[in-house]
């Protein structure tokens, strides 16, 4: 279509800017047929259009319709550097290709627990980048801190990198796209990148049983800490051995996504304060949204437990015991 024509895409969006920058021919074919949007006064042939009022609202409107529809690139979705810190302390700001200098990559083939199915990765060994970026110290630390850019956040005991080998995947081989499609959250494609923390699976039953927990994506932020990173979510020292298992299960398979008292994941809802969960939501229906979200909700985003984790009846209400007893400790995440 001629770009002149005045329903083509290049024209009516040449009247919309002359609309909002007071420039506006007002005889417009295409002008008289969208005006109404603007609110114009009465139109003469020898005057400007003045500004709508509604003009500043529809210019941040219209900007961030543009930004969805036309992103700058790729860079503009992904973060260019990880941040490494130590506790409260920033330690080193690096660039992929920085971290890549550190040691050579590998290809590594996994069992690829997004995705149920095995996959090829190109990626570093976990253990010679944090040597050299925080020394051997990280070995005595607690707990390593993954950040993700949609807010999940693992923390992972240090013993579980010294007992097996765990890797950064940076790229897909031969070029192809480095992102997963995650059947438990309704086929969603989402990006890997900048780094993916991945484990050798293959070979450990162990590994395989844990689910996709420790498998944090688009990896942006990686703390070394020495103190529980959330001392909040603890339930009380007489805390019965049912609450105190229901703990390590909510570590393991929920801190990632979802805070208790403010402290936890950023992806998912708060289950504690000011009203938790085990208060507004049903027992038996608590006990499915665990077990299996879509039984409860069509196209919930939220995964099921682990397949093949022993005993998930037991793990669910001893998960259930433990929020119980956080329902009574609730503490404003706003206050120190």
């Amino acid at each position: 279509m001629d770009p002149k024509h005045p329903l083509s895409e290049l024209n009516r969006g040449r009247v919309y800017f002359q609309i909002m920058t007071n420039e506006a021919d007002q005889t417009s074919p295409t002008f008289n047929r969208y005006s109404w949007l603007y609110r114009p006064p009465t139109l003469h042939s020898s005057r400007k259009v003045q500004a709508p009022r509604i003009f500043p609202c529809f210019l941040l409107m219209l900007g961030s319709l543009l930004a969805f529809a036309f992103p700058v690139g790729a860079a503009s979705n992904d973060h260019t550097t990880i941040e490494f810190k130590q506790g409260d302390k920033v330690v080193k700001v690096l660039s992929l290709d920085a971290i890549r200098a550190i040691t050579p990559g590998v290809s590594l083939k996994i069992f690829e627990p997004h995705e149920n199915r095995e996959r090829i990765y190109q990626a570093l060994p976990a253990r010679p980048v944090l040597d050299n970026i925080f020394g051997k110290e990280w070995e005595q630390a607690r707990e390593i801190v993954f950040t993700s850019i949609d807010g999940f956040q693992p923390s992972i005991p240090v013993e579980k990198f010294l007992a097996h080998p765990a890797y950064f995947a940076f790229a897909s081989p031969d070029n192809a796209p480095f992102t997963t499609t995650n059947p438990v959250q309704n086929n969603e494609v989402v990006q890997l990148g900048p780094l993916y923390l991945v484990w050798d699976n293959l070979n450990s039953k162990e590994l395989l049983a844990s689910g996709d927990s420790d498998f944090p994506y688009q990896v942006m932020r990686i703390t070394v800490r020495h103190d529980a990173p959330f001392p909040n979510i603890l339930p009380p020292p007489n805390a019965s051995a049912e609450v105190k298992r229901g703990y390590t299960h909510f570590r393991q398979h929920c801190v990632a996504c979802h805070t208790i008292n403010g402290e936890g994941g950023g992806k998912a809802p708060e289950l504690n304060y000011p009203t938790s969960v085990v208060e507004y939501i049903k027992p038996e229906y608590l006990r499915r949204w665990i077990m299996s979200p879509q039984s409860i909700r069509y196209n919930a985003r939220m995964p099921a437990l682990p397949r093949g984790i022993p005993n998930a009846e037991q793990v669910t209400e001893e998960l259930i015991s433990y929020l119980k007893v956080m329902s009574i400790m609730k503490r404003d995440p706003a206050r120190p």
